[in-house]
């Protein structure tokens, strides 16, 4: 079939390019098919795995440089050129750090649990548990906002405590859980003082409530017994108000939370001084006391 030919010299001229850039997209693939292996017999060429102890201190270099994805990029042929050697564990915990020093905290947890879960009897997996929990700290949002991260920085610095107690990083790791806790307890109280204030007083009584249940060691623990108190005499329930006075006031007597406690009670009439030994408040604090 003859094709039909231009006379528009530009045409042609456009065919010609198209023609040239056809035959260098195709030469590189019809290039091999003429010398294939299965024709001539020659076995594909391999470059050889480079030394692991080489690869790693490449990565090291480029850690200390700051150039952390450079550093990912030469643990990771460790771990892909000599997978299961003590240089891909190395590399591994690696692969940790400079995710975490890099801020890619998301690939830093990944990598910390991965390497828990593969070399859990490691000297090294406290620190990678402990890394975990750092990734999740670092992202903790203010009081205002959802908690889960912060929530799941406490259960990663609780593993470092529970499986290695002993470790350097325990003592680290039951400070940061401290002032997460601290955090989630803050929530609470925001939220219960907003209950508060719209004079909701039952839902800002169940919030307190999970400050001095779960979080007494926190510094949010004397509000919270004074705004049981404001919410307990505001619905008529004396008895409990009482308790969560004398409880503040024998555990915190110089606070002034007490006194904004004392003086409300005093206004009120209510007699100081009152503890019912059966109220969950006062059971909370003898099962905090007591274990």
């Amino acid at each position: 079939m003859a094709l039909r030919m231009s006379s528009h010299p530009s045409s042609a001229r456009g065919r010609g390019l198209r023609m040239a850039l056809l035959l260098a997209v195709l030469a590189p693939v019809a290039l091999p098919m003429a010398g294939c292996s299965s024709l001539s017999g020659d076995k594909e060429e391999v470059a050889p795995d480079e030394p692991a102890d080489k690869l790693y201190n490449e990565g090291l270099a480029q850690l200390n440089a700051g150039s952390y994805d450079a550093a990912k990029k030469k643990f990771a042929e460790v771990d892909r050129q000599h997978p299961y050697t003590e240089w891909a564990r190395k590399a591994q915990l690696m692969t940790t750090f400079a995710n975490y020093r890099a801020g890619s905290y998301t690939d830093a947890i990944t990598a910390g649990n991965r390497y828990v879960q593969l070399y859990p009897t490691s000297p090294d997996a406290a620190y990678a548990q402990y890394l975990v929990g750092m990734s999740y700290y670092n992202q903790v949002p203010d009081i205002s906002r959802d908690q889960e991260r912060t929530q799941r920085a406490i259960a990663a610095f609780d593993e470092v405590q529970r499986r290695w107690p002993e470790s350097e990083y325990a003592p680290e790791a039951k400070k940061r859980m401290s002032i997460a806790r601290d955090q989630l307890a803050g929530k609470e109280m925001q939220v219960g003082r907003f209950y508060l204030a719209r004079r909701d007083y039952t839902g800002a009584i169940n919030r307190f409530r999970v400050v001095v249940s779960q979080y007494q060691q926190t510094r949010h623990i004397e509000e919270a017994l004074h705004r049981l108190v404001e919410a307990y005499l505001a619905l008529g329930i004396t008895g409990e108000a009482q308790t969560a006075a004398a409880i503040l006031g024998h555990n915190f007597p110089d606070s002034e939370w007490y006194k904004r406690s004392y003086a409300l009670m005093t206004q009120g009439g209510v007699a100081q001084g009152q503890e019912n030994t059966g109220s969950w408040i006062s059971k909370a604090f003898r099962s905090v006391a007591g274990g």
